[in-house]
């Protein structure tokens, strides 16, 4: 049986203005340049650079120029989603800081690259084999993974081969030919595990007393070198700890992943800070970086064609359509402008918020002055929603007299310390970081040892915290850490 009711129901919409605000927000300065430009391509009511004193953009309005034959534009009618897209895939180029209309655009001129396994190919051409042996060669060259090993079984190249390649072979060929693969550069490349990549670096290296133990220590006593039993190591080969520490040495210098040196297959990253904090006179200045902050204005022949239409006294349905259509896009314009403003304020007062939360840090430069921080506390002082700070910290960067920082990683959680008094995380992570940094090598501290040590510094935490923090900086156990 149907029944009628009347619900009561509170929702909230999103303006097309709100959605170009958060998306642009989020954009990082490089991507926000490439959003910039494809705007400009997609709006041609929308110019860069300086515009005359009589047609500034607050005297614009479009809607003076509506009549009964013509509709506003109601912003459910405009499609957001074709001018902020979500897969936008930015072209960073690398400029200065210091941007303006005036500046020679320049690109970063990149030599050509040769691929890592384009580059296996190419050495394989110096060698003289078999037309059946060269086939062979250039599979397995396309079966090396970027990090320079071939983790396939020999029986699994083989089966490849006759299905993929119509090559009928078997085990005996395929060792043979990847002993070829074994003599390429860089050493160490074509190993099936990191045992025979080590073997073969070291076999490659011009044979000394040290070398010849290192290649006996991977060969034999691999298991007990990786998990560092020095001193079985010294019984197995009736050396002195000085003969052993040499030839670990020698082990150390090697690349446990050939293929990750080649840097021609690796995309290089340039970050250009958004923001540029300085120490003036004992006082910290904050600055935008000035490729956020274009010259932009409505253009004003697109002004001009509006008001001709709009004296036209009899407009056809084709004028009419071209009305709406200017008015779009000059809608379109000043909204894009308005949320650049907006955008730039909001980094802004972000930036500065976290600026003078973190004075202590930003003057002196010393990580255990850094106070804890979560994305509420901006956010109260701002007046702004948690998102919107989260979108600001999550994708920006700072230019400090101590480096580039990522705005989020000044952000922590607080602990309490021995005196009852909040501290940031990230503090108690460089006392950690001091003390391994300090300690005997010989023989490394434990993570409980760890943990009293923190406790007498004031810092009462648990040994499972310290075995946390330790990981989040990608520091080993204490048995990992022992050197000979």
């Amino acid at each position: 049986m149907l029944k009628q009711h009347l619900q009561l129901k509170l929702s909230q919409k999103l303006s097309p203005q709100q959605i170009q605000l958060m998306k642009l927000i989020q954009l990082p300065t490089m991507a926000f340049e490439q959003r910039l430009k494809e705007e400009l391509i997609e709006n041609p009511a929308l110019e860069t650079g300086k515009e005359d004193s009589d047609t500034e953009l607050d005297d614009y309005d479009t809607n003076e120029y509506d009549d009964g034959d013509s509709q506003s534009i109601e912003t459910d009618e405009i499609n957001i989603d074709e001018y902020l897209s979500d897969d936008e895939t930015p072209e960073y180029k690398l400029q200065s800081n210091n941007y303006s209309e005036d500046d020679e655009e320049r690109e970063m001129p990149f030599a050509a690259a040769v691929s890592f396994h384009q580059d296996l190919i190419n050495q394989l051409t110096t060698f003289i084999m078999t037309d059946a042996d060269r086939v062979i060669a250039d599979f397995l060259v396309g079966s090396i993974d970027d990090m320079g090993y071939l983790r396939r079984t020999t029986q699994d190249l083989v089966d490849d081969l006759a299905f993929t390649q119509g090559i009928y072979t078997d085990e005996e060929t395929v060792e043979r030919v990847l002993t070829i693969i074994h003599q390429l550069e860089p050493a160490g490349v074509g190993a099936r595990d990191l045992q025979e990549c080590l073997l073969l670096q070291l076999r490659a290296k011009t044979p000394t007393q040290s070398v010849e133990l290192a290649i006996n220590i991977i060969e034999d006593q691999f298991d007990a070198f990786t998990k560092k039993h020095y001193d079985k190591l010294i019984t197995r080969f009736n050396i002195d700890r000085e003969e052993l520490r040499k030839a670990i040495e020698e082990i150390e210098r090697l690349n446990p992943k050939p293929g990750g040196s080649y840097d021609n297959n690796r995309s290089v990253e340039h970050i250009i800070p958004d923001f540029t904090i300085k120490i003036v006179e004992g006082e910290l200045e904050l600055s935008l970086n000035g490729r956020n902050n274009p010259e932009l204005h409505v253009s004003r022949d697109y002004k001009d064609m509006l008001q001709t239409y709009k004296d036209t006294r009899e407009k056809s349905n084709q004028q009419k359509d071209a009305v709406q259509f200017i008015k779009q896009k000059l809608d379109s314009a000043k909204w894009f402008i308005d949320a650049i403003k907006q955008r730039n304020e909001t980094l802004l007062v972000t930036m500065s918020a976290i600026m003078q939360y973190q004075e202590e840090y930003f003057l002196s430069g010393d990580e255990t002055t850094l106070k804890p921080m979560i994305l509420k506390d901006i956010a109260d002082m701002v007046g702004l929603d948690i998102s919107t700070i989260s979108r600001v910290a999550n994708s920006k960067y700072v230019d400090t007299p101590y480096g580039v920082k990522l705005l989020k990683d000044f952000f922590s959680e607080a602990m309490k310390n021995d005196q009852g008094e909040d501290v940031s995380t990230i503090e108690i992570k460089k006392i950690l970081q001091n003390v391994i940094e300090e300690e005997d090598k010989n023989k490394p501290l434990p993570d409980d040892k760890l943990a009293d040590i923190l406790k007498e510094k004031g810092y009462p935490i648990a040994r499972r915290t310290v075995a946390k923090y330790r990981e989040q900086l990608d520091i080993p156990v204490a048995r990992m850490r022992k050197k000979i």
